[in-house]
């Protein structure tokens, strides 16, 4: 099993930054690939970023140039950098993980519990 703990998230105004954090814990060894995702009240969720094993990385659209997946060595922590923040990312957000590569689709096998994020006007 794998558990994942997401931290960090917050209210802030539009132009802040967040960083984000999801710390993984268990047998981290069953799984290569990892991905941030969001869910808006009324909305599916969506992909934000995700990366492999090797450090590539996959953006949504919305937030290329602004947001900035990684993750430490051992793969222990995964990391979502959060820059000029508009009210369109508020949003609960959530990390996942997988052995396959699901690049930003919701099919991960692992997933935390959330961290909302609120960007006010």
């Amino acid at each position: 099993q794998v558990q994942l703990v997401e931290s960090g998230g917050g209210s802030v105004h539009a132009g802040g930054s967040l960083r984000l954090s999801c710390a993984a814990s268990g047998y981290t060894y069953s799984y290569s690939y990892m991905g941030w995702f969001r869910q808006a009240p009324g909305k599916e969720r969506e992909g934000v970023a995700a990366i492999t094993s090797d450090g590539s990385t996959t953006y949504r659209n919305s937030v290329k140039g602004r947001f900035t997946i990684s993750q430490d060595n051992a793969k222990s922590t995964l990391y979502l950098q959060m820059n000029s923040l508009k009210p369109e990312d508020t949003a609960m957000y959530y990390c996942a993980a997988d052995r396959i590569w699901w690049g930003q689709l919701p099919r991960y096998g692992y997933w935390g519990q959330g961290t909302q994020v609120t960007v006010s006007s």
